[in-house]
C-alpha cells in the first residue's frame, strides 16, 4: 500500500508518504493551523470606553480607569499571536468642554500602563453635530489606523460594545465584533455580523480558535 502511495505522490508532484508520515492532515495538524492563521486580522482595534476600560463618562481623571473584564488575558492573545493592536475612541467630551486634549492624552497613557502599549491610537475629539469624518459610526478613524499600520482594512477587525463601532468597521471594510454590555441596544445585537459574549472569546474568533 505504500508504495502504491508512493507512485500516486510522484504522478500528482507531491513529497512521497513513507512509513512514517501520515497520508492525511487531522485537524490539529501544523497545516490546519496555519490556514487558522491565515484568516486571522492582522490588527485588531478596539474601542475604549465600555470594551478596554469600563465606561466612565467624560473621563478626565486616569485614576478611574479600570480595565474591563478580560481586556488584559484578549491583549496578551493578540500579541502572542503577533497580531498588533490599537484603539478608536470617540472622545467627545473634548468638543463639550468637559475635558481638554491633555487629560484625555493622560488618560490613554493611563489605559497603556494598565494594558500594555497599542501600535495606534486614535482618538476623535468631535461632538455629534460636528459633521467630521472620523467620530463613529463614520469609518475615517479605522481607515486613518489602517493607513498608520500599512494594512488594507479586510485585514484589520474592530471590536466594540455599541452598534457605531460596529457600523465604522463595517464602512471601512474592516471584520466586526461586538461585545455587548448592559449600554448595548437590543437591536445593535440583532444588527451585528458577529456577537460575543466577552473579549477573550471575541479574540479567540478572530484568531480562528474554537
Amino acid at each position: 500500500m505504500v508504495a502504491a502511495l508512493r507512485r500516486r505522490a510522484g504522478r500528482a508532484g507531491l513529497p512521497a508518504p513513507g512509513a512514517d508520515s501520515p497520508v492525511c492532515v487531522t485537524a490539529g495538524s501544523t497545516s490546519g493551523r496555519a490556514r487558522a492563521r491565515s484568516r486571522a486580522p492582522e490588527a485588531v482595534l478596539f474601542d475604549r470606553d465600555g470594551t478596554l476600560v469600563v465606561d466612565v463618562p467624560y473621563n478626565a481623571d486616569p485614576a478611574r480607569v479600570r480595565p474591563m473584564p478580560g481586556a488584559r488575558e484578549a491583549l496578551r492573545l493578540l500579541r502572542a499571536a503577533r497580531v498588533r493592536v490599537g484603539v478608536v475612541t470617540n472622545q467627545s467630551g473634548i468638543a463639550r468642554g468637559l475635558l481638554t486634549p491633555a487629560e484625555a492624552r493622560r488618560v490613554n497613557r493611563r489605559v497603556e500602563q494598565l494594558l500594555g502599549p497599542f501600535a495606534v491610537w486614535q482618538v476623535c475629539p468631535h461632538g455629534p453635530a460636528d459633521g467630521c469624518a472620523c467620530r463613529k459610526p463614520r469609518p475615517g478613524m479605522v481607515l486613518a489606523a489602517a493607513r498608520r499600520l500599512g494594512l488594507a482594512p479586510d485585514r484589520i477587525a474592530v471590536v466594540g460594545d455599541i452598534g457605531a463601532d460596529v457600523e465604522a468597521a463595517t464602512a471601512a471594510g474592516a471584520t466586526a465584533v461586538l461585545v455587548p454590555t448592559p449600554v448595548t441596544r437590543r437591536e445593535e445585537i440583532a444588527a451585528a455580523p458577529t456577537v460575543r459574549p466577552d473579549l477573550v472569546s471575541a479574540v479567540r474568533h478572530l484568531l480562528g480558535e474554537r
